[in-house]
């Protein structure tokens, strides 16, 4: 039986899974096999999750997808209490934590090309550079809109504040959602915010929306997406290994799936996945080994 019992990174972190029992190969045939997931609470990586999630249902497989902060995600597949994911931001955003789990989990292919993280602003807002964000922090009520804090891109912004010295702001510690109904209500009145950004997400298709200029790469450049899974992953289950390894979109694939979750369109993630797979075999199959 498999239960996540306990990750220590920093502080202490216990989250428990549903048991599943492991056989070796392919799917049991006396039992499917149970595979887990583990992503951030990202668009993009909640979007690639349960479309993997459906797909290797409909593989066979028992699949459990589990929401976790970004360094408890990366030690649970280290521990081997989880499979795999596909929410490995590299080489900058989890960058620490690849290093920190070295040896104890196995990248494979790039899921998403193109993606991005800094800070971002409605295109209103007459700054262009977070350098000339101190001199005008009055204009932003001195708050920098953050998602929850064991999220890469909040010790990235972290990072940027002292670099910049953005000593008139202060980052607050928030969710996706609540940076986004934030960002909404400025966007509509006009009012100037700064968020933490990343590309692909759905605020970019709903606002005017550009990222401030980051002259000393504290958020890196242009990074990609990765799936990430425990060592042993491929001698145990050599066709979710060979499946998570094949999975790859580009952003306009995907886009309106984003929009589907953001506006629960079908009745949530899982039943907008299972959509989005009917409505486009063309690009499953090219996953299922």
């Amino acid at each position: 039986m498999k239960r996540f019992v306990a990750i220590l990174i920093a502080v202490v972190f216990i989250a428990s899974f549903g048991a599943g029992t492991v056989f070796a190969g392919g799917a049991a045939e006396d039992a499917p096999q149970q595979v887990e997931l583990l992503y951030v609470e990202w668009a993009g990586e909640i979007a690639a999750t349960y479309v993997a999630e459906v797909v290797l249902e409909e593989m066979g497989y028992n699949v459990t997808s589990t929401a976790l902060s970004a360094a408890a995600m990366w030690e649970g597949i280290a521990a081997g209490e989880a499979d795999g994911m596909l929410s490995a931001w590299l080489p900058h955003t989890h960058g620490a934590y690849r290093d920190q789990t070295e040896g104890r989990v196995e990248e494979l292919s790039t899921v998403l090309e193109g993606a991005r993280i800094g800070l971002m602003v409605p295109t209103y807002v007459e700054i262009d550079s977070i350098e000339e964000l101190n001199d005008h922090a009055d204009r932003f009520g001195g708050e920098i809109i953050g998602i929850d804090p064991g999220a890469g891109i909040m010790a990235a912004t972290e990072e940027a504040m002292d670099v910049y010295g953005l000593d008139n702001m202060t980052l607050v510690e928030s969710s996706d959602a609540a940076m986004q109904s934030a960002l909404a209500s400025a966007y509509d009145a006009g009012d100037w915010i700064v968020v933490t950004g990343w590309t692909p997400h759905p605020k970019e298709g709903r606002h005017d929306l550009k990222y401030l200029e980051d002259p000393e790469l504290v958020f890196g450049e242009v990074e990609y997406v990765a799936a990430v899974v425990r060592t042993g992953l491929q001698d145990d289950m050599p066709e979710v290994y060979q499946f998570l390894d094949n999975f790859y979109w580009e952003v306009e694939q995907f886009a309106q799936l984003m929009e589907w979750n953001a506006e629960d369109e079908h009745g949530g993630p899982y039943e907008n996945a299972q959509v989005w797979v009917e409505e486009n075999r063309d690009i499953v199959e090219n996953w299922i080994p």
